[in-house]
C-alpha cells in the first residue's frame, strides 16, 4: 500500500512539474528602468530646469562669493611681507569666517536644493507611477519591476513609459 501511495505522489510530482515551465512561459512581465525615465522623460527634463531657474542666482551667488574670498586670501599673501602682525592676525580671522560663513552658505543651499529635487521628482515618480500602472492594466502584465540586475530587451517597457509621459496629453496629468 505505501509502494502505490509514493508511486502517486512520484506521478504527481512529475506532472506538477511539467506543468510549471508552461504556466511559467504564460507569466507576462515587464521592466522598468527608473533611471532612464527620470533622465529622458519631458516631465524629469521640465523639474530639472525649474530647479536649475530656481537656483541658478543663488549658486552664481555663492561661486561669487568663492571668488572674492580667494582673491582676498591671495591678496593677504601678497601683502604678507609688508603688514603688521597686527593687520595680518585681523585679516586672517576676517578670512576665516568669511569662509565659515561661505560653507554655511553651501550647506543650506545643498539642503534647499535637495528638499526642492526631492519634491519635484517625487510628483515625476507619482506620474510615471500611474503610467506604469495603466500599462500594467491595459497590457495585462503579471509583474512590473523596476529594480533589476539584468533585463531583457523583450520585458523592457521603459520606451513605452516615456512615449505616454512625453505625450500632449500626459502633460497635463
Amino acid at each position: 500500500m505505501k509502494t502505490t501511495a509514493l508511486h502517486w505522489l512520484a506521478a504527481f510530482t512529475l506532472i506538477s512539474t511539467a506543468a510549471v515551465p508552461a504556466a511559467a512561459q504564460e507569466l507576462k512581465i515587464g521592466y522598468v528602468n527608473s533611471e532612464r525615465v527620470m533622465r529622458e522623460s519631458n516631465p524629469a527634463k521640465a523639474a530639472q530646469a525649474k530647479l536649475q531657474t530656481e537656483f541658478s542666482k543663488r549658486e552664481k551667488e555663492l561661486e561669487d562669493s568663492a571668488n572674492r574670498l580667494k582673491a582676498a586670501a591671495d591678496k593677504l599673501q601678497k601683502d604678507d611681507p609688508t603688514l603688521s602682525e597686527a593687520e595680518k592676525g585681523r585679516r586672517n580671522r576676517d578670512l576665516v569666517e568669511q569662509d565659515r560663513d561661505l560653507q554655511r552658505k553651501r550647506r543650506e543651499f545643498q539642503e534647499d536644493l535637495n528638499q526642492r529635487r526631492n519634491e519635484e521628482l517625487a510628483g515625476v515618480v507619482e506620474r510615471a507611477n500611474r503610467v506604469i500602472r495603466q500599462i500594467f492594466e491595459t497590457e495585462k502584465f503579471d509583474l512590473v519591476v523596476q529594480e533589476v540586475i539584468f533585463a531583457s530587451a523583450r520585458v523592457d517597457i521603459t520606451e513605452k513609459v516615456i512615449k505616454v509621459l512625453n505625450a500632449p496629453a500626459a502633460a497635463g496629468k
